[in-house]
């Protein structure tokens, strides 16, 4: 599938191969999960993207690349302890001004874009952070994205574990009853994919 599909820019591999050693390599997405992101931003001509957990800027650098000049991503971490192993390849593929990225909690970030009135701005919004938080994430992502858009939660599928009823951690219970409010949510229509760790994609109403 990778050989006919992928279509990686050089500047995407360098930043994957660069960080295969990092700590937590394992929290990146797939190069197949990028490419899939930056389809969909293409597709809606995403102009202002909201990324909650930026790790080391491979899914941030992915998007910006297929949002036109004068478009905004804005991506928070909680740590911002990985992100500069990412930054200079957002100033390689000339993008920096494209990608904002603020430090602090994602539940934060969130709350202060609505202080500032910006419900209903944003074209897209990609979860990928703490799952504990992800109903919390995906309340205010749904208040924060106009009618019409589109969110992207990751890690759906948990390595499998959602289906291992043995399994009842904290985090594994947390994403399977999301899943499961998710999927009864009449404000969106939703489809999850097997994309990756897992993928559901809910469209605003």
């Amino acid at each position: 599938m990778l050989s006919v599909s992928l279509r990686e820019p050089d500047v995407l591999r360098r930043l994957r191969e660069n960080t295969a050693d990092a700590p937590y390599v394992e929290w990146q997405i797939a190069p197949e999960h990028g490419q899939f992101l930056a389809f969909l931003v293409e597709l809606i001509g995403a102009r202002r993207v909201l990324e909650i957990g930026t790790f080391m800027g491979y899914s941030a650098l992915a998007m910006a690349l297929s949002m036109a000049k004068g478009s905004q991503l804005i991506t928070c971490d909680l740590t911002g302890q990985f992100v500069p192993l990412g930054i200079p390849f957002w100033q390689e593929a000339g993008v920096h001004t494209i990608i904002e990225l603020r430090i602090g909690a994602g539940l934060d970030v969130q709350d202060q874009l609505l202080a500032d009135n910006q419900a209903e701005t944003f074209d897209f919004v990609f979860i990928d952070a703490d799952k504990q938080n992800y109903p919390s994430y995906y309340e205010r992502a749904l208040q924060l994205v106009r009618p019409g858009g589109l969110i992207a939660i990751d890690n759906v599928l948990w390595r499998g574990e959602v289906i291992n009823r043995k399994n009842q951690k904290t985090t594994t219970e947390t994403i399977r009853a999301f899943n499961q409010n998710l999927h009864t949510d009449e404000r969106v229509s939703m489809c999850m994919l097997a994309v990756d760790d897992g993928l559901t994609l809910a469209r605003k109403r």
